[in-house]
């Protein structure tokens, strides 16, 4: 078979199993997701809050250290807190571009915790059969689309933990979780081009 039948047959299995339709409506909740936080804390400095004396007090109160712990902690248990406080926390540090590589790791680091602890879970029936039907959705869209569902979590507000929760759990190849996983970085790099310019 050719490259082009190929992805001839590619593009029709996406098209049959709705994954244009999946991503283009996750990516227009990402965007409704990143204009309306924005908006939110340009909305809270300007009427309540000053974030930029709110975020340098946490980086004068706080040692690093201590917040890259919390982080990694929320990357790895369904994503708790919203990467985009910490992307804006670090624009604050002497070092802003060194802080978001430092964060964007440990996003990735807690993915891979989290596929380890699915990978776990999934020998143990009874919690496997809990958390299968509780991530019913996520499971079915990986094993649907594979490396493309784990590239949408890594860039798009997919909890980036749960989707790796469920690689690990159906056992998807580890080098290929790895290998679409990377994006992350670019997920935290292209948020901060924005996030870096409102603090």
């Amino acid at each position: 078979m050719t490259t082009y039948k190929k992805l001839a047959v590619l593009n029709r299995y996406y098209r049959i199993t709705k994954f244009y339709g999946f991503l283009k409506d996750t990516a227009i909740k990402g965007g409704l997701v990143i204009v309306l936080f924005v908006a939110i804390l340009l909305a809270l400095e300007y009427f309540f809050l000053d974030f930029n004396s709110l975020l340098n007090s946490l980086v004068e109160s706080f040692s690093a250290g201590s917040i890259f712990g919390v982080f990694l902690i929320s990357e790895t248990v369904l994503g708790l807190l919203p990467p985009e406080l910490f992307i804006a926390w670090s624009s604050k540090s002497a070092t802003p571009w060194l802080f978001l590589f430092i964060i964007a790791s440990l996003s990735y680091i807690g993915g891979v915790i989290a596929y380890f602890v699915g990978k776990q879970l999934n020998q143990i029936p009874s919690i496997r059969n809990h958390i299968e039907n509780k991530i019913a959705t996520h499971i079915n869209n990986l094993r649907k689309w594979g490396g493309f569902f784990v590239l949408v979590g890594a860039m798009l507000p997919l909890p980036h933990s749960m989707v790796s929760l469920a690689c690990g759990l159906i056992r998807y190849d580890l080098k290929n979780y790895l290998a679409w996983a990377i994006f992350r970085y670019l997920r935290f790099g292209l948020y901060a081009l924005v996030i870096f310019r409102v603090f």
